[in-house]
């Protein structure tokens, strides 16, 4: 009887717990399919966002401020949003300037004690060159750079951003991105206070930077690491002309000092894999004094070596390359780091990805309603051609110029390098013209080429003076080889006729000197 009646209760209460289960996950089931269907009318009636924005960094902020300006929705998912201490993105070239003015953003570089940069003081051998950047008629703008903390202009912008209502900005974490039959819907991230929940926008842009964690799956294009550049801040002094930022042609590649702030002077310096000595045990600081120190120019060794003997925080961040390739996915797009990367030598990766923002949102603006996965599409096919002239001419000035910044024993990579040196020297159309790309203030392939030829030509003729010898003849022929292989491959990676075209040509003008009255309002 008992044995009975307790199989009885057991049999009941499984039957009440497969009942329950099942119920439960129906119900489940349900609230997930209702979840979704408020997802889509949300998106379809117009009250979520039209651009979910993964990444508050200068790109990120940059690009929710453009779209709201122009009414769209955007939410913003920043994983931190305390103010960002980095060593890259210190220096805005007069192009990133003119184009930060486009986007209604100049304000942004002002109050956070950033530096006046009119051009370059460049070292070599004991030669110095002055050189700055050419008050070229043709440029609409103030002809001069900026160098700051790049934690407080990203702060500044993210106020700036955030300043607008139809602008959310939210710290989090985005771990995934939500893909419905190749198309993007949105991100599943986890909340400052630690839920997971998901955000849904016809639009979803990645800009989380060079160490992006969604790249991989919108993109199959891999960075390679080309050095190390190694920096600190030297505090409470400052560089003699501090206008000019002072490029040291040193051993084994460049270095750079310049003034970030009215009292500190970021020093910084390129090294190469296999040849990096441990900053934790204090081989790198012994290695900036004995080998690198020497190698600065009196007037401001002291400055150099002041950041060391105070125990400045040395950093060493990777250098990259990586090019720019289009997503097969619907529904979302890549800017930044995250997209193309490029040597900093040349310090435009912040211009190029404001030109990128810029065309970005003047292809999106005749769209009223971003849901058309297929009209987005062709907006980010025309986005990827249409930026060409800019980044293409940025991307293979920085990586050629890096290249012939490295030290050698080579006779004909040495005549290069000296030729180089002797070009921005010279004077006339050949500095003013070189000072003009360096700037953004020509971004023109064309005239690329022409300068990295006269470059050439005037290498050359350092091997060749006074008089013609078989070996100098030898190394002259050698010299043009390395010139070709330095500049073909990037051109033909850049895609030459995209580059070339002068529809595109035209479409980038349009883009780039057209000024939109709705940042003044």
């Amino acid at each position: 009887m008992d044995l009975a009646f307790t199989h009885v209760c057991l049999w009941t209460l499984l039957a009440f717990v497969v009942t329950w289960t099942v119920f439960y996950v129906n119900n489940r089931r349900k609230k997930v399919a209702k979840l979704a269907d408020v997802a889509t009318e949300v998106r379809r009636d117009g009250g979520g966002a039209d651009v979910i924005i993964v990444g508050a960094g200068v790109g990120g902020s940059a690009l929710a401020y453009a779209l709201a300006k122009d009414g769209r929705r955007v939410h913003v998912i920043e994983r931190d949003m305390r103010e960002p201490v980095r060593m890259m993105g210190e220096f805005m070239q007069p192009g990133g300037r003119l184009l930060l003015s486009k986007l209604g953003l100049e304000d942004c570089l002002e109050g956070i004690d950033e530096q006046i940069a009119t051009g370059l003081a460049v070292y070599k051998d004991g030669q110095k060159a002055l050189v700055s950047f050419p008050e070229d008629n043709d440029f609409p703008y103030e002809p001069t750079g900026r160098a700051f903390y790049n934690g407080r202009f990203v702060q500044r912008l993210r106020q700036k951003a955030s300043s607008l209502p139809n602008v959310r900005l939210e710290e989090g974490t985005v771990k995934s991105l939500i893909e419905e039959k190749g198309v993007i819907k949105g991100v599943t991230y986890k909340t400052s206070e630690g839920d997971e929940t998901t955000a849904f926008a016809p639009l979803t842009v990645v800009c989380d930077g060079c160490y992006s964690n969604l790249r991989r799956s919108v993109n199959d294009n891999n960075a390679e690491v080309l050095s190390y550049q190694v920096s600190y801040v030297s505090k409470n002094c400052q560089l003699e002309d501090p206008e000019k930022l002072k490029l040291i042609m040193s051993k084994p590649s460049f270095t750079m000092l310049y003034q970030i702030s009215s009292t500190d002077v970021r020093c910084a310096m390129e090294l190469f894999p296999g040849n990096i000595p441990s900053i934790s045990n204090g081989e790198m600081a012994t290695f900036l004094k004995n080998t690198m120190a020497p190698q600065v120019p009196p007037e401001f060794r002291k400055i150099f070596l002041k950041g060391i003997d105070e125990g400045a925080q040395i950093k060493a961040m990777p250098t990259k390359r990586m090019e720019a390739t289009l997503s097969e996915k619907q529904g979302v797009i890549v800017l930044g780091d995250a997209f193309n990367m490029r040597h900093p030598a040349v310090a435009s990766g912040m211009m190029v990805l404001l030109s990128d923002i810029l065309i970005l949102r003047r292809l999106l603006q005749p769209l009223g309603n971003l849901g058309d996965a297929n009209k987005i599409s062709e907006v980010i096919k025309s986005f990827h051609v249409i930026r060409k002239p800019m980044s293409a001419t940025v991307n293979t000035l920085g990586n050629a110029f890096s290249q012939v910044l490295i030290a050698s024993t080579d006779e004909a990579k040495e005549a290069m390098r000296q030729g180089c040196f002797a070009y921005l020297s010279s004077g006339g159309f050949r500095t003013s013209g070189m000072m003009a790309l360096l700037g953004g203030m020509n971004p023109r392939p064309l005239s690329l080429i022409f300068h990295l030829c006269g470059i050439t030509l005037s290498s050359i003729g350092q091997l060749l003076s006074p008089f013609p010898s078989p070996l100098g003849i030898w190394h002259s022929f050698r010299l043009f080889g390395l010139s070709m292989k330095m500049l073909v491959p990037h051109l033909k990676a850049e895609g030459v006729s995209q580059m070339l075209s002068p529809a595109y040509a035209a479409a980038y003008r349009k883009s780039y000197m057209a000024i939109d009255d709705k940042n003044r309002e």
